[in-house]
């Protein structure tokens, strides 16, 4: 069987279920992608790189105006339409089934090509207006270009609801989002966390911490909270968290901070001219002798940091929950997660880990400190937060009822 894989960044949330996939020796795996910006290799399986945008198309994009993630969608629906047909002409290679990111527009055009062959898209999100990612507190009301803006954003994602077989998302939360029409037809099946590798450290203890690169070396039973986001953003609660951190290093003089992640925003409304973490310097700064910025890590640097965390902070609005979050539980970390719906959806307060006001820096710093003064508590709200994981997010059983919902499609 001839699997596609459609996604414009390789290999994203197809990291575990591709190879996968590929192992059966009855299926040939073939990933068709804009780019594969961190040089990943996959084992079995074959990557087909199409056309970026060219230059015209780009400008055409940015003269769409509320219609602009549609326009998107459309080009990249195109690329990824010319690229199966060149597949099919050239190499004589057709899909007897496509498993697809579809926020990206990359499955729009699809059965134009294939009426036949089954889609099952991922839907990661839809847009609302109302009791949703962006107008969630009650302070927080949408004016009417805001809600024309977010209901155009659905666009393509309505012609993909109506086109692909089945959907999957990763959580309930993700879910209660889409139109109740669309719902019977979208799974919630996560992607997997890979417990082998997300665990704590052998031995069981939290080990030093060094990264020669940034000049950082922590010692063993250095006290260490960890913040881990692809972006510092107001999404994930970055300038809360700030303001948090400069109350728990005033109380905990022997106290260390290492965040992991990028200076720039990936969710959100975007800042004219500067950026969070320059903004925190103008606020009054930060002890950068016990403030570690880090970056974006490899995978072997991210297991080291958190192993070696106290206490591990996520913070977000009511969005997409972050893999980085249910890792973090699946190394043992004792965390506090945000009172926002999709950390409760996995974190009891008191049970496998803490819950914090988004909004406020005071609650955030307690309950940090809270952690960090009790190590029982600590190491009981790490352990029922790796069995959660384990229960139910461990990446295999996740993948074979992925690889189930596949099968359910192919006559």
């Amino acid at each position: 069987m001839n699997i596609f894989i459609l996604h414009p960044s390789f290999p994203a949330q197809y990291l575990n279920i591709a190879p996968y996939l590929a192992m059966n020796p009855e299926n040939k795996v073939f990933f068709l992608s804009k780019e594969n910006s961190i040089k990943a290799n996959l084992k079995g399986v074959t990557l087909a790189l199409y056309q970026k945008p060219t230059e015209e198309a780009t400008k055409w994009i940015e003269t769409c105006g509320p219609l602009r993630p549609a326009a998107e969608a459309v080009v990249e629906g195109q690329a990824v339409a010319r690229a199966m047909e060149w597949m099919a002409k050239e190499q004589n290679i057709k899909p007897d089934v496509i498993i697809a990111h579809t926020g990206w527009g990359s499955t729009l055009y699809c059965k134009d090509l294939y009426p036949n062959v089954p889609i099952m898209g991922y839907f990661e999100w839809y847009y609302n207006s109302e009791n949703s990612d962006s107008f969630w507190w009650p302070d927080e009301i949408p004016q009417m270009p805001n809600k024309i803006s977010i209901r155009t954003r659905n666009a393509h994602h309505l012609v993909n609801l109506e086109l692909c077989d089945v959907g999957v998302t990763p959580t309930k939360w993700q879910h209660s989002q889409f139109p109740d029409l669309f719902k019977p037809m979208i799974k919630i099946i996560h992607e997997g966390i890979d417990t082998n590798f997300c665990a704590p450290a052998p031995d069981g203890k939290r080990p030093g911490l060094d990264f020669d690169d940034v000049n950082l070396h922590l010692p063993e039973g250095t006290e260490i909270i960890t913040y881990v986001a692809r972006g510092f953003e107001m999404y994930r609660g970055f300038p809360y968290l700030m303001d948090a951190l400069r109350i728990v290093l005033a109380n905990r003089p022997n106290c260390h901070v290492v965040l992991a992640g990028k200076d720039r925003i990936c969710y959100g409304a975007k800042l004219k001219d500067t950026t969070y973490q320059k903004i925190e310097e103008e606020k009054g700064g930060y002890d950068k002798e016990r403030m570690h910025f880090v970056g974006l890590r490899n995978r072997g640097d991210y297991r080291k940091m958190l192993q070696a965390s106290s206490c591990h902070v996520y913070l977000t609005r009511p969005f997409v929950l972050s893999w980085s979050f249910l890792e973090a539980m699946s190394f043992g970390c004792a965390i506090v997660g945000s009172k926002t719906p999709p950390v409760q959806e996995v974190m009891e307060d008191n049970v496998n880990g803490l819950l914090a006001e988004f909004r406020s820096p005071h609650h955030i710093a307690r309950r940090i400190m809270e952690i960090l003064d009790d190590r029982a508590m600590a190491a009981r709200l790490g352990k029922a937060a790796r069995e959660t994981i384990l229960d139910r997010f461990e990446l295999n059983k996740c993948l074979r009822k992925q690889e189930d919902l596949m099968y359910s499609l192919v006559r």
